[in-house]
């Protein structure tokens, strides 16, 4: 005899020809999505995980990869600059191709460039070593325009603390090269080709998660959203455009030339590496609190103005300052950087009204914004050719840092792109 358990339940539905209720019929679809909600936030966070590694592996073995090449400064210059250049280049037609093949699709290809890219690296080939460093910054220029808009678009909610753990993701994968990348050239017997060649290994096994759930994505229909077009005619934007490129160009002089610059006034490989890494580490503690400060504030400026004076200061200091103060200037500049990284990241999702805008905004404060930044590493290094020293980047440092802080003020006001200033 059936229980009362089992006749109340949706076989009774039914045998007595009523629908089943809604309760049952909801739980299994709830929780399917649900599920579908979380690896989708953890693929996202997975794939920013590998959009710096290939910054932070090539700088702490520079120098070895320079004697062992027979590459000179200038040419270290472009070698780490390239990557950077692709970051600008490659992301204005990011939105495009979104349109066209679907931003899961699009994403997918761009984790196979950088996996390529990355994986190429370890031939040791000087010629091999551009050519990959530019496919593998074109993969992560697609990847750093289209994250902010999946962000926007799948986690409305929950868009500020999304942006937080996408932004530790980054920052992770940094650091993560720059403190392993020299203990792994011991662990392959001092080869630097293979140490390089690893960090394919973390974009491969996202590639097999990311494939099925991007070849399974459905076409969406897109917004109206405003014209691209009319977003260079906005001066916030290109504020915001500013605040991103030169807080770049002051990161990017660090992830390339921090370990050289640390390893020529005296310290050993690994511990510039070190030094690195745990400035890189630290700014996973400050990119939760800057979004939530920024999110508390009436509006950003004095957040933006205040963490490019630390940055500057810091990076004087490495420049200047006794040694023995150096955990002290890394843990100040991993806080500066980790901030105005954070807050980069979201004022392109803050000044922008919808989704189809802030991939737009993000298109362009990334595209331009990484070509510009591109001047910073370059010229850095082409300073140190000419000089015979790092100390001549210091007054390049002071322009950077007065342009971003300028910027920086501007991006913070309390407004959106494309509103009528007179609102």
């Amino acid at each position: 005899m059936p229980s009362t358990a089992r006749a109340s339940g949706p076989r009774a539905d039914i045998r007595s020809g009523a629908a089943p209720s809604a309760s049952a019929s909801a739980v299994p679809s709830h929780a399917q999505t649900r599920a579908r909600q979380v690896l989708l936030g953890l693929s996202l966070i997975l794939i920013a995980f590998n959009l710096r590694p290939v910054f932070g592996s090539l700088s702490v073995l520079l120098p070895e990869v320079m004697k062992d090449t027979g590459l000179g400064a200038s040419g270290a210059s472009l070698l780490t600059t390239l990557p950077l250049l692709c970051l600008g280049l490659f992301a204005a037609p990011a939105p495009a191709l979104a349109r066209r093949f679907g931003p899961e699709r699009t994403l997918l290809g761009a984790l196979v460039l950088i996996c390529i890219g990355t994986l190429l690296r370890g031939t040791g080939d000087l010629t091999m070593l551009f050519v990959s460093s530019a496919l593998a910054g074109a993969g992560i220029a697609v990847g750093n325009v289209l994250l902010p808009g999946l962000v926007k678009r799948d986690f409305s909610s929950r868009a500020a603390m999304m942006t937080g753990f996408y932004t530790l993701a980054v920052c992770a994968g940094a650091s993560s090269a720059a403190a392993f990348t020299v203990p792994l050239e011991h662990l392959f017997g001092g080869s630097w080709t293979a140490a390089l060649a690893f960090w394919a290994l973390p974009a491969g096994l996202v590639v097999l998660l990311w494939a099925p759930q991007a070849l399974a994505a459905r076409a969406r229909p897109t917004g109206p959203g405003a014209h691209v077009g009319s977003l260079w005619r906005d001066p916030l934007a290109w504020q915001v455009t500013g605040f991103m490129g030169l807080q770049s160009s002051l990161a990017y002089i660090v992830m390339g030339w921090l370990s050289p610059i640390l390893r020529e006034r005296g310290l050993d490989s690994q511990t510039a590496g070190y030094v690195l890494a745990v400035s890189i580490l630290v700014q996973l503690g400050t990119c939760l609190v800057t979004l939530s400060i920024a999110a508390r504030c009436r509006d950003q400026r004095g957040l933006a103005l205040g963490l490019t004076v630390v940055i500057l200061v810091s990076l004087l200091a490495f420049l200047f300052a006794p040694l023995e103060s150096v955990w002290l200037w890394t843990v100040l500049l991993g806080l500066g950087q980790g901030g105005s990284f954070a807050l980069a990241l979201a004022l392109i999702v803050m000044r922008s009204p919808d989704a189809n805008v802030t991939a737009q905004l993000s298109a362009m404060a990334q595209g331009c914004g990484y070509v510009l930044a591109s001047a910073g590493p370059l010229i850095a290094g082409l300073l140190r050719g000419w000089t015979g020293g790092f100390e001549s980047s210091a007054a390049l440092m002071v322009v950077i840092g007065i342009g971003m802080a300028w910027s920086g003020w501007g991006a913070g006001r309390r407004m959106t792109v494309l509103q009528p200033r007179d609102a």
